[in-house]
C-alpha cells in the first residue's frame, strides 16, 4: 500500500464503553430500543390495573373490554420482553467484543486512498473504501458502516491521527 497510513489504538476499555453505553443504551428498560414499549407496556399496565380495580361497576356488555385490554398488556409484555432480550444480546456481544480489546496486544488501523485495514492480535480484516455505505464522525468518536462495522473512540488515538481518519473518510466514503 502506497502512502498508507497507520495508526497503532491505544485500548482503554472505559473510552470504548462510555460511546457504546452513552444515553441508556446498555438500560434494559431505558434504551432507545425498548424505552417506547416500556412506557406502552406501563401505561396499559396502568389502565389493566384501574379497570381491575373497577370491574365490579362495569356490566356485562362492557366486561369485554377488560378482556381486550388484558390482551393488549400481554401483547405489550411480549414486544418488550423482545426488545430486552435484543437489548440484552446486543450488550453481550459488546461486553465480548470489548474483553477481547483488552485482551490485544496489537490493535491498529492501516489505510490509504484505495484500503482499509483493521489489525486486531493479527486478525486483519481488509476493506476498499467503497464498501463502507454511512459514517460518522463527532468530537467523541469516528464509526464506519459496511461490509465491517468499526468505531474508534478519540481518546484511543492522537489528535493528529484522529484528524488524518477523519479526512480519509471524508475523501473516501460517499455518501
Amino acid at each position: 500500500m502506497s502512502g498508507e497510513k497507520i495508526i497503532k489504538l491505544n485500548v482503554n476499555r472505559k473510552d470504548f464503553e462510555e460511546i457504546y453505553f452513552s444515553g441508556n443504551q446498555g438500560s434494559l428498560f431505558f434504551s432507545r430500543t425498548t424505552r417506547g414499549k416500556t412506557v406502552t407496556t406501563a401505561v396499559v399496565g396502568l389502565i389493566l390495573l384501574i379497570l381491575f380495580c373497577f370491574k365490579n361497576n362495569l356490566s356485562k356488555e362492557k366486561f369485554g373490554i377488560l378482556y381486550f385490554v388484558s390482551f393488549l398488556f400481554l401483547l405489550c409484555t411480549v414486544y418488550l420482553s423482545l426488545s430486552i432480550n435484543k437489548v440484552s444480546r446486543w450488550k453481550k456481544e459488546v461486553n465480548k467484543y470489548l474483553k477481547s480489546l483488552e485482551d490485544s496486544e496489537i490493535y491498529e488501523i492501516r489505510f490509504n486512498n484505495d484500503i482499509f485495514n483493521v489489525n486486531l492480535n493479527h486478525q486483519e480484516e481488509l476493506s476498499k473504501w467503497e464498501d463502507f455505505r454511512d459514517f460518522e464522525i463527532n468530537d467523541d468518536f469516528i464509526s464506519l458502516e459496511g461490509k465491517f462495522n468499526y468505531m474508534f473512540p478519540k481518546k484511543s488515538m492522537g489528535k493528529g491521527d484522529y484528524e488524518a481518519l477523519k479526512q480519509a473518510c471524508k475523501r473516501n466514503i460517499k455518501e
